[in-house]
C-alpha cells in the first residue's frame, strides 16, 4: 500500500517538473529570445493560459505527501523552512509579475516586471534542483526524525551540511539548464517565424550542456550517497528509466535537427519525467535519507498512517488525479494552436 501512494507522489511530481517546468523554462529565455514588445507578448501568449493551471501539481504533491506520509511532510516542511519560505515568495513574486506587467502602458515598468519575472522563475528553477539535491545526498535527521539546514556551512557534503554545498549546487544547476532546454522546446513548438527559429536555436544550443551537467551529475552522485545505486542492482528493471533517458535525449536531438517541434518537446518532457523517476527508484523506500543514523531515515513505512488510513485516503486518490489530468488535457487542447502575432491571446498579454 505504502509503494503505491510512494509512486503516485513520485507521478505528481513528475507531472509539476514536466508542465510547469516549461513556464519556467520560457520565463528564463524571456530575455533573449524576445526581440521587441511584439514577440514578447507572444511568449507570454505561449503559457498565459495554462501556466497557473501548471502550478496545482504543486499543490496537488504537497497534499498528497501530508495525506500518504505525514511524518515526512512535517520534518520536511520544517527542516527546509528556509527553503520552502523562499519557493513561496518566488511563487508570490512570480504571480504578481506575470498579472501586473500589463497594467501601466510604459516601457519601464514593463522592463521591470520582465525581470522579476526571469529572477523569480530562475531562482525556482534553481531552487528545485537544490531540492532534488537534498533530497538524493541526505539530510541530518535526529532519533525523532526531524532536521533543521541551514542555507550553508562549509559547502560540503557531510554529517551536518547545509542546503548548499558542491552537489546540490551542482543539482540546482542542472535542472536549470534542463529547464531551459524543455522551455525553449516548448517554444519552438508553440510559435512561428523568426521567434521560432530563436527557439530552436536556443534549444540546440542548450542541449550539450544539458547532456555534460546530467552525466557529471549521475557519476557525482555515488561520492555523496553510496547506497543510491542498491535498488538498481537489486532490481535491475531500473535500468529501464536510464535507457528511456538516453533515447529520450537522442530523441530530442534528432526532432530539433528535423524541426519536429512536437517531437521534440514530447522527448523534453519524457527527459525530465525519467529525471524524477530515476531519483524516486534510487531513494525509494527512502523519504528522507539520514546522513546521521540510517536509522533515523524516514521512509514509506515509518511515515504513514497506517494500512487503514491510507486504504480510506485510497478512495480519493483516483477521483481527485483524475480530476487535475482532465482539466489539464482540456486546457492544453483549446490552446494547442501555435501562438502567431494575430492570434487573440497575444492581445491579452
Amino acid at each position: 500500500m505504502e509503494t503505491l501512494w510512494f509512486s503516485a507522489l513520485t507521478f505528481v511530481l513528475a507531472m509539476y517538473i514536466v508542465l510547469d517546468g516549461y513556464d519556467l523554462g520560457v520565463a528564463m529565455l524571456f530575455p533573449v529570445v524576445a526581440t521587441d514588445e511584439s514577440e514578447r507578448r507572444m511568449v507570454r501568449a505561449t503559457i498565459g493560459p495554462v501556466w497557473t493551471g501548471n502550478e496545482v501539481w504543486l499543490i496537488a504533491g504537497s497534499g498528497l505527501l501530508f495525506l500518504s506520509f505525514p511524518k515526512a511532510y512535517a520534518a520536511g516542511f520544517s527542516g527546509f523552512y528556509l527553503g520552502f519560505i523562499m519557493v513561496l515568495w518566488l511563487l508570490m513574486g512570480r504571480g504578481l509579475a506575470f498579472e501586473l506587467r500589463g497594467h501601466v502602458e510604459h516601457p519601464l515598468w514593463r522592463r521591470f516586471w520582465d525581470t522579476i519575472f526571469f529572477v523569480t522563475s530562475l531562482s525556482l528553477a534553481f531552487l528545485l534542483g537544490l531540492f532534488a539535491g537534498n533530497v538524493i545526498r541526505g539530510v541530518p535527521l535526529d532519533a525523532d526524525g526531524y532536521f533543521f539546514l541551514p542555507l550553508w556551512t562549509d559547502l560540503r557534503p557531510g554529517l551536518n551540511p547545509g542546503i548548499l554545498d558542491w552537489f546540490t549546487l551542482l543539482a540546482g544547476l542542472t535542472m536549470v539548464v534542463l529547464l531551459t532546454l524543455h522551455g525553449a522546446s516548448y517554444l519552438a513548438m508553440k510559435t512561428v517565424g523568426r521567434l521560432q527559429a530563436r527557439s530552436r536555436a536556443l534549444a540546440s544550443w542548450a542541449l550539450l550542456p544539458a547532456v555534460l551537467l546530467v552525466l557529471v551529475f549521475v557519476v557525482a552522485i555515488p561520492f555523496v550517497r553510496a547506497t543510491f545505486t542498491v535498488n538498481f542492482h537489486t532490481h535491475p528493471a531500473g535500468y529501464l528509466w536510464v535507457v528511456l533517458g538516453l533515447l529520450a535525449f537522442v530523441s530530442l536531438a534528432l526532432s530539433h535537427t528535423r524541426q519536429r517541434q512536437v517531437a521534440a518537446f514530447a522527448s523534453s518532457s519524457v527527459l525530465l519525467a525519467v529525471f524524477i523517476a530515476v531519483i524516486a527508484w534510487g531513494t525509494y523506500p527512502n523519504l528522507l535519507v539520514a546522513t546521521t543514523e540510517p536509522a533515523n531515515s524516514v521512509t514509506i513505512h515509518n511515515a504513514s498512517p497506517g494500512k487503514d488510513g491510507l486504504q480510506a485516503a485510497l478512495w480519493w486518490l483516483p477521483f481527485g488525479l483524475l480530476v487535475v489530468v482532465l482539466y489539464q488535457i482540456q486546457i492544453h487542447r483549446m490552446f494547442a494552436a501555435p501562438v502567431t502575432p494575430d492570434s487573440r491571446s497575444v492581445s491579452d498579454h
